[in-house]
Order: C-alpha cells, then sequence, then structure tokens
C-alpha cells in the first residue's frame, strides 16, 4: 500500500511523517520516503528552491525527473516487496506546486502537469491532506524559500482542493491547525483504519 502525506509548507506533515516511524500503529515493514528525494535529481531540485529566478517549466521538468526515478528505484521496489509506503510528498505536491507556478505560463496547469506525470507514476492507495489556512502555514514555515509566501500557498491549496474534488475517495481530510499531537493522534487513528481495511 502506497499512502502519501500532502499539504501545504506549513501544515505539519514532515514532523507527522517522522513521528509515525516510531509509532505503534505501523506494524508490518514500511519504507518511509520523501520527495524531493535525496538522490542528484533532488538534490537540483533543492537548489532550484533558492533560485527566484528559476525558469518554472525547468523547474517542472526537475521535479518530475526526480519522481520517476523516486519511482522507480524506491517507491516500486518497496511496494513488490510488500511493505507499506509512506511518502512525505509524491505526485500531488507536483501537481499542486507547480501548476501554481505555471499559471499563466501555460494553459491549464493543473491538467498538463498530470498529463506529463500519467506515464511514469503510480496513484496512491490513500493520502491523507494536512489542512491549514496559507496564513498559518506561511507562518509556520517562515518563508524560507519562494514557495512558501501566503500568496503563493493559497494558490497551492486551491489546487489541492481541486484534486480531492477530483478523487474524494483517495483523500483524508486532517485539520492541521490542531496542536502536533491532536494532529498526529488523528493520522494514526485515520492509518489504522486504512490499514485494517
Amino acid at each position: 500500500m502506497l499512502v502519501t502525506l500532502e499539504g501545504i509548507d506549513g501544515s505539519g506533515k514532515s514532523t507527522v511523517w517522522k513521528a509515525l516511524r516510531e509509532s505503534a500503529v505501523i506494524d508490518r515493514p514500511a519504507t518511509f520516503t520523501r520527495e524531493p528525494t535525496d538522490s542528484w535529481y533532488g538534490e537540483a531540485v533543492k537548489r532550484s528552491l533558492s533560485e527566484e529566478a528559476a525558469d518554472p517549466i525547468a523547474e517542472l521538468f526537475l521535479y518530475t525527473a526526480d519522481h520517476a526515478a523516486h519511482l522507480d528505484r524506491t517507491v516500486r521496489p518497496a511496494l513488490d516487496a510488500g511493505d507499506l509506503v509512506v511518502a512525505d510528498r509524491y505526485s500531488d505536491s507536483r501537481y499542486a506546486y507547480q501548476a501554481a507556478s505555471l499559471e499563466g505560463v501555460i494553459d491549464r496547469p493543473l491538467e498538463y502537469i498530470m498529463g506529463l506525470h500519467d506515464p511514469w507514476t503510480r496513484v496512491p492507495d490513500a493520502t491523507i491532506y494536512f489542512d491549514v489556512d496559507p496564513e498559518t502555514g506561511a507562518e509556520r514555515s517562515a518563508g524560507a524559500n519562494k514557495f512558501e509566501q501566503r500568496e503563493f500557498l493559497a494558490d497551492v491549496r486551491e489546487n489541492y482542493e481541486q484534486l480531492l474534488a477530483a478523487d474524494p475517495g483517495r483523500y483524508v481530510r486532517i485539520d492541521a491547525s490542531q496542536p502536533p499531537e491532536a494532529v498526529l493522534e488523528s493520522v494514526e487513528g485515520h492509518l489504522e483504519s486504512l490499514l485494517e481495511n
């Protein structure tokens, strides 16, 4: 089973991803992974985050290459071995973030990016979406890079809402404005239910 954790910057999903490694809820072999990866593709992606003038089309293809390599080298082998895979960010992040970056650059960016990914992605079995307002997200992440600004995060959140509306059966919405302990407890409860079913 592939379970992905998604949400805007500052939503707390990375904190929960780290805490789940020690969670008693996960009672089977599990692979914890994230995007961008630690590969050279992921390093190129991380470098682009600090470049205000980075071309958004070039960034899209960097992220896409990192995703394709991640799927080939980590996700599929772990799933083939019978592991639960828990990913901190996955293809939905690409759709939501890069579509916001490409708004006004290409027509219908969300659909374009989803079509671009289609040949080499695997749809998650379940996605836990950490919902928080853009102001809180920007405040928590302290605007450390160009993607962590309130206005941009508002566009990203809007894209996530479109994704949730298009495939409601895959997503579990978590109120990420709660204290961290409550968010983790809520995620563990949903994850336990997913694993039982």
